[in-house]
């Protein structure tokens, strides 16, 4: 059980009531929060990475079925989950930021950082030594902004903004995400944020491999709670190609 399935599990002993979603009536799997007949878990890959993602969780953004941020923990071996506060500074995050190993950034716009703050814009430069942990907001855009103003212990911390990457044959970057609805269409999911993060780190293999997950995760997840699946037909089998072409293991084969 990784990092935000963990927290799914702490976040949920904290309701005194069944957080109500769409698809409630849906028995899921724990794990990948799919419809059992539709779970995922098999198919989640083994990866290495250099990098480390911290998710901040806005409140009840772990409770919901659609939260993408769990697909990076899927994939990412050390990914690190905690639920946000206000008020409160979990000292677990604070030795996290502190940790030598780590040069911790957050992932946010530049349009949205003040001129005294250090960005690092479509590129991505460490100190000798020490891997990338990318600090993701993850919550509706809203509340991502309110983590962003809100919490001192991020206030000097590095931003790393980009471009997002146009796919082949469009004109512009929009999502891929139907399973929520966002203010606009160009507003990517947590998921994606985090494939594009790993293709500018260098990572190009985990970023593909990331981009099919997450359309795996879609496909499926619609399957079970919406009438029309505008999720790609053929996500399984493409993601499961890119695993064998790459040599990348599943949980099933290990």
């Amino acid at each position: 059980m990784h990092a935000v399935q963990q927290l799914h599990q702490y976040r949920k002993s904290l309701s005194t009531t069944t957080y109500k979603s769409r698809g409630q009536r849906v028995i899921r799997c724990e794990l990948c929060r799919l419809a059992k007949q539709f779970c995922i878990c098999e198919l989640a890959p083994k990866v290495d990475s250099q990098a480390g993602f911290l998710l901040l969780m806005y409140d009840t953004e772990v409770l919901k079925p659609s939260n993408t941020g769990k697909l990076i923990a899927d994939l990412i071996p050390d990914s690190f989950a905690f639920l946000w506060s206000r008020t409160e500074v979990n000292p677990e995050i604070i030795a996290l930021l502190e940790d030598p190993i780590w040069q911790p950034m957050i992932v946010f716009p530049k349009a949205y950082v003040g001129e005294e703050r250090e960005i690092f814009d479509n590129e991505i430069t460490l100190t000798s030594g020490k891997r990338p942990l990318f600090i993701m907001l993850d919550g509706s855009w809203r509340e991502a902004k309110k983590m962003f103003r809100r919490s001192p212990y991020l206030q000097h911390l590095p931003v790393v903004s980009f471009t997002p990457k146009v796919p082949e044959n469009e004109e512009e970057i929009s999502s891929r995400y139907q399973i929520r609805l966002a203010a606009n269409n160009t507003e990517l999911a947590t998921a994606e944020v985090a494939a594009q993060i790993l293709s500018l780190a260098g990572e190009q293999t985990n970023a593909d491999l990331l981009d099919l997950w997450f359309d795996v995760f879609s496909y499926e997840y619609q399957r079970a709670v919406c009438q029309g699946n505008k999720g790609n037909p053929d996500a399984v089998a493409d993601y499961i190609a890119f695993t064998k072409q790459h040599g990348i293991t599943l949980a099933k084969d290990q």
